[in-house]
Formats: structure tokens, sequence, C-alpha cells
């Protein structure tokens, strides 16, 4: 049987220690070991907050190293609007959206079986991005997502409204 001929069967995680999505719009890098004792899979660094034209291209690379995805669980107040769910390369990915605000992407694929990516900032500078995306694919890491940005300088993915001034009124009382 020719190589060709063989079935490619999806990995637990790629060798490849860093893929560019598309060149100069995202960066990939995923956890070497097969062992998951990390609290992080890995890290994606998108280019902008428009989930139509980023998660396109992360969803193919992922699919390539792990087999299909099936959902991927955002933050809601991360990204620009979210839809339900998008066709990608002619499957249906299903986007579930939460307010969590926890600098995360859950990918799923099969029925139980995820994966938790750390998310930089698209406006992060190029080193606070390498720093941020080595710490998070680590061996044994277990420094959770948003302490990764905070010790790398990197602020969170998307702005956090402040709360209202509290003037001790009701509202609408003068």
């Amino acid at each position: 049987m020719a190589e060709s001929d063989t079935p490619r069967v999806p990995q637990l995680l790629p060798d490849a220690v860093h893929h560019a999505v598309r060149p100069g719009t995202a960066l990939l890098r995923l956890v070497t070991t097969q062992t998951r004792e990390q609290v992080l899979d890995g890290a994606w660094w998108p280019r902008s907050r428009d989930i139509g034209a980023e998660l396109p291209g992360l969803i193919a690379a992922l699919t390539e190293h792990l087999g299909p995805v099936l959902r991927v669980g955002l933050d809601a107040g991360a990204w620009e609007a979210l839809p339900t769910r998008l066709i990608i390369d002619d499957r249906v990915v299903h986007i579930d959206s939460y307010p969590i605000g926890d600098d995360t992407v859950l990918i799923t694929r099969g029925d139980q079986d995820y994966f938790s990516l750390l998310v930089v900032p698209p406006h992060a500078t190029p080193e606070a991005a390498r720093s941020a995306m080595a710490r998070a694919v680590q061996a044994g890491n277990v420094t959770h997502a948003e302490q990764i940005l905070i010790d790398t300088g990197t602020h969170r993915a998307y702005p956090v409204p402040a709360e209202e001034p509290r003037t001790g009124r009701e509202p609408g009382e003068r």
C-alpha cells in the first residue's frame, strides 16, 4: 500500500510547535506533549475581533492536526459579533458564547474532547504575544490564561466595561 493510500489518523496534538494559520493574519501554537497535563493546550493570536474573518483559519489549522472541530466556545464580550454557527470547509461549526471573560477559546472535537487555547489580544505587541504564547505551551504549565496575559504585559482581549459611578441616589432621582 502506498503512503498516500494510508488514511491519516488525527493526532492528539501536533508535533509542530508553531503554525501560521494565514500568513500575516494569525498565529497558533499548540502543546507538543500528549500528556495534556497543562491548563492550556495552546495559544492563538488573532489579528482582529472579527470572528467571521479569524475563525476559519484557526479551524482549518486545528482540523489538519486534530480532526474535525464541532464546536467553539468563546467569550461573548471579546468579539464584534458572534454568530451561532459558521460553515468552514463545508462543515458546520457551532459557536457557543458566554460572558466569562477568561481569555480562552474552547475547541471541541467529538462528544467530550476539548482543547483550551489562550487568546492573545489582537492589539498585543509581537514580543508580548510571543512571550504569552510560549508560556501557554510550556510543559507542565499550570498558570491560567488571564494570569499569563497579566504577567506578559498584555491586556485583556477586550475592554472591561467600567461600572456606573454610584451617587447614592435611585435612578431618575435628582
